[in-house]
């Protein structure tokens, strides 16, 4: 198999396939099967890792897909993963009446599920704290591994998970599926081809970063092993629904585990993975990072200007009452500001411009969930491989801890380490659990 390498090639998306392996594997022929049969053999068995509440969209959005089944589901809140499971089962027996689908597995502990040889790929839906382990477990399983955005915790972590891709030679796609979406990717074709000039600067305007963890303890749901949901963390945390919702809680909120330290990155990497992912392929800086962060306002208040090697500025701005994420490219010739479903463009004559062939720069991909099966299929990188979300949850990750310390700091892209600033790098990776310890860095 072919080392993964990132590429803009839209030739990747050919289907490489192996015809003595397929057909070894075939039970009928197609023609047999029907026209647009897809056979079991075909099927890419996937299995989620993670079954609240944007489990049930992801779920879905794969098993639309004609040539994937899932398998398998894991959770350590009980209640959620009978969810899962009966979303899964209901899909393909009521909805499409495939009599020969068992059930969907369930498995308390996601080891259980990636001992299942037959298990192709797995889609890690969990807190933040948690994806490092589960996917550095996942690729030395030999699983291909879709990735909720904000791809890690720690720079650490995220460097881990991109050495476990590629020693194991694992596709990998983040789940910052904008990418994915018309309106980004003419954004980024209309910045990277000079329609608005030298880009001389890009505001991201999202939430603030993250805090310490401030929540009152509460009665541990039933159903819930809390210790395995705090998992790998060091500091133990009393429960509190806002982190783990049950079913009727869950229905009101989206869980605020992001906003805390020990958890998430706070909006600086949950939106963040988003629109710094957007400037950073705006930029084509998809494998490197900014070379400092200016602090120009309290934490809470907004305010870090990341400065690139080429003297480009990147601006993060807290979001506003009323608005909406967004990021804004200004060039020397005029501006683009895209966010989801919008595109607003000075001049505004740009916004309609007709691109050639020629003007299509980067990788299209109209669905990230089929990319990414495309992806396992061609054995080539998807449209946001493990080193494009590492770089970009760095970005968020970095910037929390210039707001932590309240100081500007000078970064190595190369190195991914600040110059001269011991505290500093020591918050740029974390002390896990001996039982969760990701061991040589994802080798």
């Amino acid at each position: 198999m072919e080392h993964i390498k990132p590429t803009e090639c839209n030739s990747r998306r050919r289907f490489l396939r192996n015809s003595a392996f397929a057909a070894a594997f075939f039970i009928v022929p197609r023609h047999v099967l029907g026209r647009g049969f897809v056979a079991p053999s075909d099927k890419k068995n996937l299995a989620i890792i993670g079954c609240g509440k944007q489990s049930s969209h992801l779920a879905n959005s794969f098993m639309r897909l004609p040539n994937v089944q899932m398998v398998g589901a894991s959770d350590v809140f009980a209640e959620k993963l009978q969810r899962m499971q009966q979303q899964i089962n209901r899909y393909y027996t009521e909805k499409n009446n495939q009599a020969q689908y068992k059930s969907c597995g369930t498995h308390p502990d996601f080891r259980e599920l990636l001992s299942n040889k037959s298990i192709d790929a797995v889609i890690i839906a969990t807190p933040d704290h948690w994806h490092a382990v589960m996917a550095v477990e996942a690729c030395r399983a030999g699983k291909d591994v879709y990735c909720e955005k904000p791809l890690s915790l720690t720079v650490a972590e995220g460097r881990a998970m991109v050495k476990a891709a590629r020693k194991h030679q694992r596709v990998f796609q983040t789940g910052s599926m904008q990418r994915s979406s018309a309106e980004f990717r003419k954004a980024v074709n209309l910045v990277r081809g000079g329609h608005i000039g030298k880009i001389t600067a890009v505001e991201v305007n999202i939430g603030p970063p993250v805090k310490a963890y401030d929540l009152p303890e509460q009665n541990t749901p039933a159903g819930l092993d809390w210790q395995r949901w705090l998992g790998p963390n060091m500091t133990y945390r009393a429960y509190n629904k806002e982190l783990a919702p049950d079913l009727e809680y869950e229905k009101k909120i989206w869980p605020n585990w992001r906003n805390y330290i020990d958890f998430g990155g706070g909006m600086m990497t949950d939106w963040g993975a988003h629109m710094f992912d957007i400037a950073q392929w705006g930029l084509n800086m998809d494998s490197t990072g900014p070379v400092s962060l200016q602090i120009s306002g309290p934490g809470q208040q907004g305010g870090l200007l990341y400065t690139y090697a080429n003297g480009v500025t990147m601006t993060h701005r807290l979001l506003t009452s009323g608005t909406s994420p967004y990021c804004k490219f200004v060039g020397d010739g005029g501006e683009i500001l895209v966010q989801r479903g919008s595109l607003i463009t000075t001049p505004s004559s740009l916004k309609d411009k007709v691109l050639t062939d020629a003007e299509q720069q980067v990788y299209k991909s109209d669905n990230h969930y089929a990319d990414f099966i495309s992806a396992m299929e061609s054995r080539n990188a998807p449209i946001c491989d493990v080193e494009i979300g590492h770089r970009s949850a760095t970005i968020g990750n970095i910037g929390n801890i210039a707001y932590l310390l309240g100081r500007s700091l000078t970064w190595d892209p190369a190195e991914e380490r600040f110059t001269n600033d011991a505290a500093a790098n020591k918050m740029l990776s974390r002390e896990l659990k001996k039982e969760w310890r990701i061991k040589r860095l994802g080798a």
